[in-house]
């Protein structure tokens, strides 16, 4: 149809052609298939001029309306292409998801209200591909040469326990006492050394596991209750600080800050709503400390 009307406004075959990016016998070819296929004749053929017949100028006008509608549904499917819509499944770890990803979920919302979020967090190690899932957010990222994975901001931590524990056990001066008092583990990093920094120093220190769970919330709890130190994220226990229940331990030493990635499946296709969700994801947590 789009070779037919560019003939007869054109006015031969050989004047649509280059337009059309054809050459002039693959133009007569297109329109005889079309006129095969009508079963009627469209443009009269003589060696020095052509016109449309009869039902080819009625045919022109109607080729020119359906081709206007296939111009505007193609318009539409391609702003449909360009608005995120439809489900978003993102995983990510308990803590960082309750804290700090559902507070800000509010901001992506405004950027794409037709995405629906669903949002599973866990601080099991899930396999996206298995799980279909579209996008997870790790702290401490193994390697997987599937995925692609985007750097954010780190956790900052804290060693903390409570008034009570402390009062009871003794305040540690130095990172070396710390493996003579409770610890309270986040069982997912419960074999990983507490490193702590002051300056040049850098200490090492082999917790002994009093409690272990696999729950940041009832690490924290524990600590409150004053059954031992905790290393948690800052903010998980900023506040508790804050408001006296747990003290920091160990001030002067900086707690090694544990990596966030954003992780994707390499071979995804990169949907709007994939997309948007990326873009946001690294310009809200790219600048937290």
């Amino acid at each position: 149809m789009r070779t037919f009307v560019s003939v007869a406004e054109a006015g031969s075959m050989s004047a649509a052609a280059p337009g059309l990016a054809l050459t002039p016998a693959m133009v007569g070819q297109h329109i005889a298939a079309l006129e095969e296929r009508l079963g009627t004749r469209l443009i009269n053929r003589t060696t020095r001029r052509q016109s449309l017949t009869a039902f080819g100028a009625s045919y022109l006008d109607q080729c020119r309306d359906i081709l206007e509608r296939v111009a505007l549904s193609d318009q539409q499917a391609e702003t449909l292409q360009r608005e995120p819509r439809g489900l978003l499944r993102v995983t990510a770890p308990v803590t960082f998801g309750a804290e700090v990803l559902m507070a800000a979920l509010g901001r992506y919302r405004d950027i794409a209200p037709a995405v629906t979020l669903d949002i599973v967090l866990t601080d099991r190690n899930v396999d996206l591909i298995e799980e279909g899932f579209d996008v997870a957010f790790r702290v401490a990222t193994p390697p997987d040469g599937r995925l692609i994975a985007r750097r954010l901001a780190a956790y900052r931590m804290a060693l903390c326990a409570s008034p009570d524990y402390l009062a009871r056990a003794g305040t540690p001066d130095h990172p070396a006492e710390l493996e003579r008092h409770d610890a309270i583990l986040f069982t997912p990093a419960a074999r990983s050394p507490w490193r702590l920094t002051r300056g040049d120093e850098i200490v090492e220190v082999n917790p002994r596991p009093a409690i272990q769970a696999n729950s940041g919330q009832a690490v924290r709890v524990a600590a409150q209750a004053g059954l031992g130190i905790i290393l948690q994220p800052l903010m998980l226990v900023g506040s508790d600080i804050a408001a006296g229940r747990l003290v920091r331990v160990l001030p002067d030493w900086v707690p090694g800050e544990r990596a966030v990635s954003l992780l994707y499946y390499r071979d995804r296709r990169m949907t709007p709503r994939l997309s948007s969700f990326i873009a946001f994801a690294m310009k809200e947590f790219s600048d937290r400390g």
